[in-house]
């Protein structure tokens, strides 16, 4: 069994590679690990990620109380919201929220990260909707994520961000990886005259092999309520199937949409 102190120094691995890496500036991010259902470890607030050592690491109980803090180290201010993610989402065991440039980018340009246009994105992030803006430090990031937490491992911040989460800590950095990746390769695709997008058809094979490797987590391959319905993925609805099973406005939205892909059909 890994030692809480090795663990301590996971995260501050991880601070170093995101701080490297450009994925924050100053004291920006923050990170948690769950140890069990009322003790997590996170990154203290007002420290840069790329600094830290194992004693910078705080303690907290499941509602972001301290229970360990050294000095004056407290707690990230943004505990909230990785107490959401660990509420909804009882599979994930660690959490990371960082300013990737080119998916904070898209972030702030108010543009999901849904387009089909390569296979490991397809297959490893299915695609990034973007959970509406809230004021940092307050519930409202925690409300404005919450809605997409059953059906995504990964979600852009308006005009703020990216938070990935998954069943460890390096998986979890690997998503956030992954989704700046994704964003860059997009971005620098659009200035070549567009992305070329899979066809559903390619994007199902991509989403069948997801499933052969037995992958963990979220992901539209398992979670989109049009494919378990036996209809096309809804892959570049950027989390139209959540708002609107949200709104309650399923048949609506599914009527809407059959119409618009009878005039591109067209």
């Amino acid at each position: 069994m890994v030692s809480e102190f090795e663990i301590k120094k996971q995260i501050c691995d991880i601070g170093k590679r995101i701080y490297n890496r450009n994925m924050v500036a100053a004291n920006d991010g923050n990170i948690s690990v769950k140890l069990s259902d009322n003790e997590y470890l996170c990154t203290p607030t007002g420290v840069s990620k790329g600094f830290m050592t194992p004693e910078y690491i705080c303690k907290v109980d499941a509602n972001g109380n301290v229970l360990q803090a050294n000095g004056d180290f407290k707690p990230s201010s943004e505990i909230k919201m990785h107490m959401r993610v660990y509420q909804k989402r009882p599979d994930v065991n660690a959490v990371v929220h960082a300013h990737p440039t080119y998916a904070t980018s898209f972030a702030i340009a108010g543009i999901p990260l849904t387009q089909p246009i390569m296979p490991e994105a397809v297959i490893a992030l299915g695609c990034v909707p973007i959970a509406e803006y809230g004021t940092p430090s307050t519930n409202e990031i925690p409300d404005a994520v919450e809605k997409y937490l059953p059906y995504y491992d990964a979600v852009l911040l308006e005009s703020h961000g990216a938070l990935t989460y998954s069943d460890s800590l390096l998986a979890a950095y690997h998503k956030m990886e992954s989704v700046e990746f994704y964003a860059e390769l997009l971005f620098k695709s659009r200035l070549l005259g567009g992305p070329k997008e899979f066809t559903p058809q390619q994007v199902e094979r991509l989403y069948e092999i997801r499933r052969q490797f037995g992958m963990k987590g979220k992901h539209p391959a398992n979670m989109c309520p049009n494919a378990k319905e036996g209809k096309a993925s809804c892959h570049s609805c950027g989390g139209g199937c959540v708002s609107a099973k949200v709104s309650g406005n399923e048949e609506l939205i599914a009527e809407i949409t059959k119409k618009v892909m009878e005039q591109l059909s067209k």
